[in-house]
């Protein structure tokens, strides 16, 4: 899924490895995303696990209510550069992450009623001196949309979420909302038979909750996104508890925005024709080897289609260290720029240094105006800061 045409992009101006988001594509996403919060009465926050560019704070923060956080320095990035409302929620806290945590954020929720008797005590504490300060609990409907298991959250034996003969209902003073999350890069259909879950499940507990959280997942910026479908039925359920509905597509604020531009290193031949690029996918695309899924290249296709078909890798030790294999019209050479589409969610934050390998380079695009600013170069002292 790309939203623009990064062909007219001069590929030469940029250092390799580097992320090249489309501004104007992000700015068309939250636009999508304001136009279905103000048309259901939802609440949309970008999530930074998927996509946390603080250069694009101001434009995030001008169209969205706000940001959630997995933990206490994505809650800092949302509170200092984002603003707006700030929500947390973490598998589980330590009590000084949590202690900072309380004095920025706006929602706290804890993913076990132990966790949160344990630190109930001064979650009030810390309402008494931010009196807009409120909790929720992480609920698991137990009931399954993703086809991969490591991204599921309602998987069996899942450590996400209270399952309900889990859930102590004389812990719910002071709780005022309920977050759940089963999605993972889905429409509207597996939300509305997710919504049935949660009701059959939890539903003698909604309305007494002020809000509710319908987590991630939703790809509410793809082109074929049933949005009014999802506006009646955030409506829908709003009226009937009477509750401030939450959503959180952090994905939908990035797909089909980004890029991650390389270059050709070295070519060979070993059963197949192989390539060696500056990029790595276990360190800068990892969801490639985790999910796994094989990433689109602009101007090439499925092995064996075009003339020329080359395996493509990384230059770390890894063996498995390959994006997978391609055919090109014509035959790949040494200093050959190649276009990985799609790139700007779930890789930025999740790129490593294993090997020492080279972080991209992060660059922002106007397609419109064709400005481009270099916003982020990385060298050794990023690789060395993070040892000891």
């Amino acid at each position: 899924m790309q939203f623009t045409d990064f062909s007219k992009l001069d590929l030469t101006r940029l250092p390799t490895p580097c992320f090249v988001v489309d501004e104007v594509a992000v700015e068309r996403n939250l636009s999508i995303l304001q136009q279905v919060a103000e048309a259901s009465g939802a609440k949309v926050l970008a999530a930074l696990k998927a996509f946390s560019m603080w250069r694009l704070a101001p434009l995030v923060s001008s169209h969205l209510s706000g940001t959630c956080a997995s933990g206490l320095h994505e809650a800092r990035l949302g509170r200092e550069c984002y603003g707006k409302e700030v929500h947390v929620f973490s598998a589980a806290y330590t009590e000084s992450d949590l202690r900072e945590i309380l004095e920025i954020a706006d929602h706290v929720v804890f993913n076990s009623c132990a966790q949160w008797q344990r630190f109930r005590p001064l979650a009030l504490a810390a309402r008494d001196r931010r009196p807009g300060l409120k909790f929720g609990l992480r609920i698991n409907p137990e009931h399954s949309e993703g086809t991969v298991p490591i991204y599921d959250p309602c998987a069996p034996g899942s450590r996400l979420g209270i399952v309900r003969a889990q859930l102590d209902e004389s812990t719910l003073e002071d709780i005022s909302g309920l977050h759940f999350h089963t999605l993972c890069e889905q429409d509207f259909p597996p939300l509305h038979r997710t919504l049935q879950a949660v009701e059959d499940k939890f539903g003698d507990l909604l309305g007494r909750m002020e809000w509710i959280n319908f987590g991630g997942g939703h790809h509410i910026t793809r082109p074929d996104y049933q949005t009014d479908a999802l506006v009646a039925c955030v409506r829908d359920f709003a009226s009937r508890y009477d509750v401030q509905v939450y959503l959180e597509p952090g994905e939908a604020v990035a797909i089909g925005t980004g890029v991650l531009v390389t270059e050709v290193l070295d070519l060979g031949h070993n059963v197949l024709d192989q390539a060696i690029l500056d990029t790595s996918a276990t360190c800068h695309m990892p969801d490639v080897l985790e999910m796994p899924y094989r990433a689109d290249i602009l101007g090439a296709a499925a092995p064996g289609e075009l003339a020329h078909t080359y395996r493509l890798g990384g230059l770390t030790c890894l063996a498995g260290d390959v994006m997978g294999d391609y055919s090109f019209a014509q035959p790949l050479q040494v200093g050959q720029r190649l276009v990985f589409s799609d790139m700007a969610h779930y890789t930025m934050v999740k790129t490593s240094t294993f090997n020492g390998t080279r972080l991209p380079a992060i660059a922002l695009w106007n397609s419109s105006t064709d400005t481009l600013e270099i916003v982020r170069e990385f060298g050794y002292e990023d690789f060395r800061e993070r040892l000891s």
